[in-house]
């Protein structure tokens, strides 16, 4: 594995969560217009079929009413689906190429280490961003962690054994 520090030893320089969230934003920024590229035809797809139905929705009957909300909640699930792995795609090769960046901590200063300094490999990656959709998943206290801990280390970063750092 490449080492990309300037230093010897742990490294010291950890980003701020300030940094990191802006970071964020401007992922997300990116991941959303990315992700709605993909989706929006089958969000379309989805409304036309509903608005050329919409005269037999007040004829249902339950079993009908039910199988369509069925159908609504199981797209609503793959569309969930396909963002996370847009995002994982994102993430993964981003942090775990030469850059160590994704854009957004790129436009910061910021790359993504394992505990040493050194450039994570992929199945690092995959571990880290797991942890993001943890992280989120419980009210985005794994995020608000990196503004407490002593390595500012929020829990992706924790489960992961990385950190992020000023480049």
């Amino acid at each position: 594995m490449e080492n990309v520090s300037s230093f010897v030893g742990e490294p010291t320089n950890y980003a701020s969560f300030g940094r990191r969230f802006v970071a964020l934003i401007i992922d997300g920024l990116i991941l959303g217009i990315a992700q709605m590229i993909v989706i929006a035809p089958f969000m379309a797809a989805i409304g036309f079929g509903a608005a050329a139905n919409a005269d037999a929705l007040s004829d249902m009957s339950e079993q009908q009413a039910l199988g369509l909300a069925s159908g609504i909640m199981g797209a609503g699930l793959a569309i969930q689906v396909v963002s996370w792995a847009i995002g994982g795609v994102y993430f993964v090769m981003m942090e775990s190429s030469a850059k160590q960046a994704t854009l957004g901590k790129m436009a910061m200063g910021l790359k993504v280490t394992d505990l040493n300094g050194n450039r994570i490999n992929p199945t690092t990656a995959v571990i880290r961003y797991i942890g993001r959709i943890v992280s989120g998943m419980i009210m985005l206290i794994g995020y608000i962690m990196a503004a407490f801990t002593a390595k500012k280390q929020a829990l992706h970063d924790i489960m992961a054994s990385t950190l992020v750092l000023k480049s």
